[in-house]
């Protein structure tokens, strides 16, 4: 057994503190105590005495370009962090901040901004963005007179408030006094060329504002996986995806489930590659090869036409399989469609809105071609299409307890519709066409919004129905290995007992060695009345706000138009009701709880 260090009065640090890290010092081992004391030395202290804190900063010379993201699910973490390396190369002095750990009041001391944004379903912005939102909407909002900068903004067209979040930002820091050097710039899901045209534009246009002489900022180790800090792990991306194989693909539904769910296992041994729980894997697939084949015929496209992908010539079948979205439809492909082919039915479709969204949300793209065929050009169709992005699914595994391997739960999209089968894009390639030991791509987005508290001993609330129960699994094995003492509580639910428990034999388990402390279920079909998690929610509404009130987190994961709403309602209500508040109030109690982070969620 190896001795621990322990942390005594003579630190400076008062009683509170030395427990906090003594309890913390007792959970880690050798290795990790050693990344941790890596950490803090990389912090560093400054000559006047004052620690480099990261995000922070007291005041801005302006020789500092500083990098303010907020994100959901990490794209735009990510394009901050490219952007972060392009302007260091460039030569300029960077500081690069994610604005969950954001100190509003630093904002009016910020010279030199670029701000990167997503948008989440309609028009909702980022968790991590929130408090900095009020702040700049309320009383305190400082004037920004000094302030240069430029926003980038990123969305999905498919909904109506397209990059809504990125719009309001920008508005803000001009009404408030800041200069935009450079024009806003909205992005769609296939963000990747927009991306790689927009940060040299930023980059220059920093540099003809920024002095030189700034010198470079201190460098400090970002919290990732434990490991060595003089050894980073290998760092992969959407645009560089570590190329693995599939170790296993089993269906985990019975065969009478009116769902096929997978429970999907991916090989990391020698990559280097590291996750946390509550992280995403995004996953690059290939379309498949039937669909394109139909697709052509009806399009009157020889398969072997070449059209040109980023300058390079490629047979056009090679290319959709590879390149191009082909399942998710989305309103601009049915308006440009119609004119490519000239048909006065689809026209009259996108030209009303609301017509629109209801012929989309049902539809893929082959089934428009199917319904309105006519011989096109090769590249004239090809100019229609978004490139295909990777899909991002929730891990539901904890590397602590997985080690070399990741593991997912994946529900395939399959269904009849418009007289043929469909199948998903992703969730086809993976529960049906890649077999086991083939190669697939893919990288870790890192999801700081949806994470276990940091304190062991605080509980824990999962609401996961279906394939949103991923994540808590890696909750789960998480607490077990680190022998959390906190309380941990799930609600599941799907539609029968005996076809769609899944993971079952794990949470009986967990349950029997007191790692899972409460589990409620709903099955919503096996009884004449629906039941679903939020009646569930609403049945133990007294001992919910029990554990409320003993500073539970709350975690939600799942489909977002429905249940995530319904939920949120049921704890409304709760809040409501056991709090003695009323609904206005309620709405700004759970509000708080996301900005504190106690209240949070997964969704799409």
């Amino acid at each position: 057994m190896s001795i621990l260090p322990t942390f005594g009065t003579t630190t400076g640090l008062d009683a509170q503190l030395v427990g906090q890290l003594n309890a913390l010092a007792s959970t880690l081992s050798p290795a990790q105590l050693a990344w941790v004391g890596g950490y803090f030395t990389g912090l560093g202290v400054q000559g006047d005495g004052q620690a480099v804190v990261p995000g922070a900063p007291a005041a801005d010379s302006g020789h500092t370009l500083t990098i303010l993201f907020g994100s959901q699910t990490g794209h735009a973490r990510s394009v901050a962090e490219e952007l972060n390396d392009a302007a260091k190369e460039a030569g300029l002095s960077t500081e690069l901040i994610s604005c969950g750990k954001f100190k509003e009041k630093n904002l009016k001391n910020i010279k030199h901004m670029l701000f990167i944004v997503s948008t989440q379903g309609e028009g909702d912005p980022p968790d991590d963005t929130l408090a900095l939102w009020e702040y700049l909407n309320s009383t305190k909002a400082p004037k920004l007179n000094g302030l240069e900068f430029g926003v980038l903004a990123l969305g999905d067209s498919s909904y109506e408030f397209y990059c809504k979040t990125g719009k309001d930002f920008d508005a803000r820091f001009e009404e408030l006094g800041g200069k935009r050097i450079l024009d806003r710039v909205d992005l769609d899901v296939d963000f990747d060329d927009g991306v790689e045209t927009w940060i040299p534009k930023a980059v220059e246009a920093m540099k003809a504002k920024i002095p030189a002489g700034g010198g470079a900022a201190p460098a400090v180790p970002a919290f990732g996986s434990f490991g060595a800090a003089a050894t980073p792990a290998v760092h992969y991306s959407r645009k560089k995806p570590l190329k693995t194989r599939l170790l296993t693909c089993q269906k985990i539904t019975g065969r009478h489930s009116e769902k096929d769910i997978r429970h999907i296992e991916i090989d990391l041994e020698g990559s280097g590659l590291s996750y946390l729980p509550g992280d995403s894997l995004g996953v690059w697939f290939k379309n498949d090869e039937e669909l394109v084949n139909d697709l052509l015929a009806l399009l009157e496209i020889d398969p072997t036409a070449t059209v040109h992908v980023h300058e390079e010539p490629k047979p056009v079948k090679e290319a959709l399989i590879e390149t191009f979205e082909l399942t998710l439809l989305h309103p601009a492909f049915v308006t440009d469609y119609a004119e490519l082919i000239e048909n006065d039915v689809l026209r009259e479709i996108a030209a009303e809105t609301e017509s629109l969204r209801d012929y989309v949300e049902t539809r893929q793209i082959i089934d428009v071609v199917r319904e309105f065929p006519g011989a096109v050009e090769a590249e004239a169709f090809i100019a229609l299409l978004r490139k295909l992005t990777p899909r991002l699914y929730s891990i539901a595994s904890s590397q602590t307890e997985v080690e070399d391997e990741v593991h997912l739960t994946i529900g395939v999209v399959a269904y009849e519709a418009h007289g043929h089968y469909h199948l998903g894009g992703a969730s086809g390639y993976l529960g049906h066409r890649l077999k086991e030991g083939e190669d697939v791509l893919i990288y870790v987005e890192s999801n700081d919004n949806f994470r276990l508290p940091s304190d062991p001993t605080t509980p824990v609330i999962m609401v996961g129905p279906g394939t949103g129960i991923a994540p808590f699994r890696a909750f789960v094995q998480e607490r077990a290995a680190q022998e959390a003492p906190g309380d941990n509580w799930l609600f599941f639910g799907n539609p029968h007992f005996t076809e769609d428990f899944l993971y079952q034999t794990e949470w009986q388990e967990f349950l029997a060695d007191g790692v899972l402390n409460r589990i409620d279920l709903a099955f919503s079909r096996d009884q004449e009345n629906k039941i679903y998690v939020q009646d569930r929610i609403a049945e133990q509404a007294d001992e919910l706000w029990n554990w409320i009130q003993r500073g539970a987190h709350i975690y939600i994961c799942g489909d977002e138009s429905r249940m995530a709403r319904d939920v949120h309602q049921a704890l409304l209500d709760i809040v409501v009701d056991k709090g003695g508040y009323t609904t206005e109030e309620a709405e700004d109690y759970l509000v708080q709880l996301r900005k504190d982070g106690r209240y949070q969620k997964d969704v799409y």
